[in-house]
């Protein structure tokens, strides 16, 4: 077994750049690569000791007293249980808000929902990752680690190539469901591998032949067969026991005098209990056990969907609320970390978000993390290393629209109201908008005070008693929020102009950022490109030394070959090296260039022409090219005001659509707004669009809303190469931001 010594020298070793995955070529073959010289250039030193191996197991609506650790008396989870007994178990772990979306967001980028990206749970459209957000996997696949996801992704658009796809967010492997509603569905048409569907044919027509949970059970055991001999970082989200309790056997429950529903739920907790025991035998059987970080935790608190019934079990044990509230019941979760040899076995009552996540694991790794997150990192707990730095306080926003009876009961009929929640210390409160909107008057809250430590099930409302408390509590809350939370940029980020014209030079841009709180030495940026491309550097390409805030930027001249496919996209890939003080790190990030299909030569619609790129907030982007005929495949007709155009371009905010022009454009005419389609959803979509012409802003329209009907768009693009359409969010309220340009059309000459 190896020693505290070992684990702690393994947890901060030198990899060497020789030890980091090497990035595969792009294109037909390999690409022409402007190498950094200097400082950068020097060898790094390998230490082959061995970093430990990492895996987060993330349970479905698992509730605080759903395991025999935690109290559960009726459900058996023998081998949780065993894990907790060997491991160290936390009695105080939150989840970072009380539904699913928002808190898998926190969890994977370290903010809680006061500065994420993703603060409620899908109405309408997914919420979705963007470029800016850092994950845990990015930060561990830079230190040479082999990542994977397998199992329930939960945000949109469901589709590949986009910056919300797990590939993109630092997974190198992904099976799953990348749709949030699509994970509710245990017997799947289809799951996702990397970025295509994969038909599950057993469960075709409506067949009950594959159970998902099974299927991502091998896919994970599969990916601890492949990766046994380098560090790895494994995900598993399996949906369990999320609702509906459907599973092919109930077990040793199906004698019990309980409804279907809550023999179905007993058996999901149960396979849940046996997915994790199946993952630690295989690390056992791999020799792995002695070098591997298994934490195990759950995204919120118990449902009562589908007909369970979580008091029968008591799911939620001494806390009050359920999935939803933000209650303790609704954020309180149970959390298990397990390492034999790695891991202090004991309990700890740390408060200790999920958003802490991402330091620790970086820590553990030796992988640098960007100082603007809001987690902390547990890591000297975990290794018996010291004491663990403690928040301040934690934070949590819901918006939910979902109503269930018993979460509801316990808000006080105020579930779909907008609520927050704050723990300092001994001290939580939780307060109720009674409209949604957060810049609300602090007077106009409903606020209340529980002392946890003399009343855990928050019985006792304090806060007549406590004005002074109350006042400091909201006033956290308050600044705990921010409408927009720019990120310091961290890691590499490439700069490439849409349009790759054959024989023709563009310039290019990239940066390695040192978002962290140490220096890194001996950076350097290269940039690859397709085989024969011409790359020539314009700027220095290294430094000796990035301080912390500190970026280096690089800059090159490229020219694809005459006789470049057209109307094909391309990729170039920038690739940010350095030496940090955990290790050699190492920083790929792609941008897609296309060459350009010919230039219009008559009048004609947009929605008939190829576009270069296509970015959509949720699903495809909709072409109506029937000219009334519908043809099959095409899209929605568009309507305003109950009146019908055909041969228009459907969006969902955030959209960015551009067309080739070439110069051969006269004027650019459409009608662009809320549509009736997202109109009849709600009211509430609101965006603002803008049109470009070669990165110059032609038009930007006044907020567009379906009250306002939809704004008419004329503008001169003689001499644009590239014409771009772009929808954004006009109100934090994206779910209903369906917008359409109708009748979009260019003139030529």
């Amino acid at each position: 077994m190896p020693s505290r010594r070992r684990f702690l020298a393994g947890s901060t070793a030198t990899l060497g750049l020789g030890a980091l995955p090497a990035t595969g070529a792009v294109g037909a073959a390999a690409g022409a690569v402007a190498t950094a010289a200097g400082p950068a250039a020097a060898a790094v030193p390998e230490d082959t000791t061995r970093p430990p191996n990492l895996i987060v197991v993330l349970a479905d609506d698992l509730g605080y007293g759903e395991l025999g650790a935690y109290g559960q008396k009726l459900i058996s989870t023998p081998r949780l249980d065993g894990l907790a007994a060997d491991g160290l178990r936390f009695t105080d772990a939150y989840s970072t808000a009380a539904v699913c979306a928002p808190s898998r967001c926190s969890l994977l980028t370290g903010l809680h929902t006061g500065h994420a990206t993703v603060r409620a749970n899908p109405s309408g459209a997914q919420g979705s990752l963007t470029a800016a957000d850092t994950t845990f996997a990015q930060l561990l696949r830079a230190r040479g680690y082999r990542t994977g996801v397998i199992g329930k992704w939960g945000f949109g658009p469901e589709s590949a190539d986009q910056d919300s796809h797990p590939n993109a967010r630092g997974f190198e492997e992904f099976h799953g469901y990348i749709d949030h509603g699509h994970a509710h569905q245990y017997y799947p048409a289809y799951l996702w591998h990397n970025g295509a569907k994969e038909p599950v044919p057993a469960n075709a027509d409506g067949a009950k032949g594959a159970y998902a949970p099974d299927l991502l059970r091998q896919r994970a055991l599969d990916f601890l067969d492949r990766h046994a001999a380098e560090p790895f970082l494994l995900l598993l989200t399996p949906t369990v026991p999320h609702a509906p309790s459907d599973i092919p056997d109930t077990g040793d429950y199906a004698s019990r005098p309980w409804t279907t529903a809550n023999k179905g739920h007993a058996a999901q907790v149960g396979l849940f209990d046996s997915l994790v025991g199946d993952v630690v035998d295989r690390l056992h059987a791999l020799g792995l056990a002695d070098d591997t970080v298994l934490l195990v935790t759950s995204d919120n608190g118990p449902h009562e969907e589908g007909g369970v019934n979580p008091d029968l079990f008591d799911a939620n044990g001494p806390l009050r609320g359920y999935k939803r509230n933000l209650y303790e019941g609704g954020v309180r979760v149970p959390l298990v970390a397990w390492g034999p040899g790695r891991v202090l076995p004991g309990t700890s009552d740390r408060p200790t978000p999920l958003t802490d996540l991402l330091p620790t694991l970086a820590e553990l790794g030796g992988a640098p993390a960007p100082t603007d997150v809001d987690g902390l990192s547990a890591a000297p707990l975990l290794t018996g290393g010291g004491n663990a730095a403690r928040h301040d306080h934690l934070y949590w926003f819901r918006d939910e629209r979902g109503v269930t009876s018993r979460a509801d009961a316990q808000d006080r009929k105020r579930s779909t109201r907008l609520a927050e929640g704050l723990r300092k210390d001994r001290w939580k409160a939780v307060r109720f908008a009674p409209v949604r909107d957060h810049a609300l008057p602090d007077d106009q809250w409903q606020v209340e005070l529980y002392d946890l430590t003399t009343d855990l099930g928050e019985t006792s409302d304090l806060a007549d008693r406590y004005p002074a408390r109350v006042a400091e509590l909201v006033a956290l809350m308050r600044s705990s929020w921010r409408d927009e939370y720019p990120r310091t940029a961290f890691g590499t980020a490439l700069t490439v102009p849409p349009l790759a014209v054959p024989g023709q030079t563009f310039a290019v841009t990239a940066t390695l950022s040192n978002g962290s709180a140490r220096a890194w030495n001996s950076a350097a940026v290269n940039l690859r490109a397709p085989a024969g491309w011409t790359v020539r550097a314009t700027s220095p390409a290294a430094a000796a030394q990035l301080a912390p805030g500190a970026r280096l930027a690089a800059a090159w001249e490229v020219t694809p070959p005459t006789g470049t496919p057209s109307a094909t996209p391309w990729t170039l890939t920038a690739e940010g090296t350095a030496l940090a003080p955990g290790g050699a790190v190492r920083y790929a990030t792609d941008g897609v260039v296309t060459t350009p299909p010919p230039a219009p030569t008559r009048d004609g619609y947009l929605s008939d022409l190829p576009w270069i790129h296509a970015v959509n907030g949720w699903g495809p982007v909709e072409r109506d090219r029937s000219n009334g005929r519908n043809a099959a495949g095409d899209g929605t007709a568009i309507a305003f005001g109950g009146t019908t155009y055909t041969k228009g371009i459907g969006v969902h905010a955030y959209s960015d659509v551009a067309f080739h022009l070439g110069g051969a454009g006269g004027r650019f005419t459409a009608l662009v707004g809320i549509d009736d389609f997202s109109a009849a959803q709600s009211s509430a979509g609101a965006t603002r669009a803008t049109v470009y012409g070669d990165d110059r802003v032609l038009v930007t329209t006044p907020t567009l809303t379906a009250a306002t009907g939809p704004v008419p768009v004329d503008v001169d693009v003689r001499g644009v190469r590239v014409l771009r359409l772009e929808v954004a969010d006009a109100n934090a309220r994206t779910s209903f931001d369906h917008t359409s340009w109708a009748l979009a059309h260019v003139t030529v000459g």
